[in-house]
């Protein structure tokens, strides 16, 4: 425990935690807090002026990362005939439709990712109730209910990244690895930002981009200018 500590302090002392950071300060800052004996996942968490309640500012959607996540995604998808064969040929993990179903109800949840073509919907909601909490439920908002299976699974393999508001209005998600390059984390950042950008609802009043930071799995959290976030187009 003493071990811990000191790391955490060690680390605690390298970011001031009164400071609002510039992009570059911070994403060249979070390199310098890798301290665990794994690659840590960059991780970012805004806090966005909406009101999820309503429908029009439930922020969600989907972004492919320039340089990917860092991390192997596995790729569920229903679907039959000539779009199970698109999805198999495009690097699917595991696909099926009525037996991916039972192997759901199974408890058999090994994969990052569920993708659907829309007549396999209906089958898809027989497990909703196991995909829906674990974030899994394909949407069309993220492109993971698609007839081009092909494009949706090359997208999820190269990097996407699903992100959705919680009831108060949060968003995290995953910008790389702590063992990406600096700049390499600043352009996954500003790819993310620019999209939940240009999902601001006309509805949402005052200041869209309340607080964001970065941190690493096993790190304090770096704020980050909201200006310069709400200014990224």
């Amino acid at each position: 425990m003493k071990k811990v500590a000191k790391r955490l302090q060690n680390l605690q002392s390298k970011v001031d935690k009164g400071k609002i950071y510039d992009l570059e300060s911070a994403t060249n800052l979070i390199k310098s807090l890798a301290s665990a004996k794994f690659d840590e996942t960059v991780e970012i968490a805004l806090r966005l002026g909406v009101d999820p309640r309503h429908a029009d500012q439930m922020i969600r959607g989907a972004v492919v990362l320039p340089h990917g996540t860092g991390k192997k995604v596995k790729v569920a998808v229903f679907a039959k005939g000539i779009k199970a064969d698109e999805a198999k040929n495009a690097g699917a993990d595991i696909v099926g439709d009525e037996d991916l179903v039972s192997s759901i109800k199974e408890g058999n949840l090994d994969f990052d990712m569920v993708i659907a073509t829309p007549d396999m919907m209906a089958m898809v909601g027989k497990v909703g109730k196991i995909l829906g909490p674990k974030g899994l439920m394909p949407n069309p908002k993220t492109g993971t209910v698609t007839l081009d299976v092909a494009k949706a699974v090359s997208n999820a393999k190269s990097g996407q990244v699903n992100f959705r508001v919680d009831k108060k209005g949060n968003i995290h998600a995953p910008l790389g690895k702590a063992s990406f390059e600096a700049n390499k984390i600043k352009d996954n950042l500003l790819e993310l930002i620019k999209t939940i950008n240009k999902l601001k609802p006309a509805s949402a009043k005052g200041r869209y981009i309340k607080k964001g930071s970065i941190s690493l799995t096993m790190s304090p959290a770096i704020e980050i200018d909201s200006q310069e976030l709400m200014d990224i187009k």
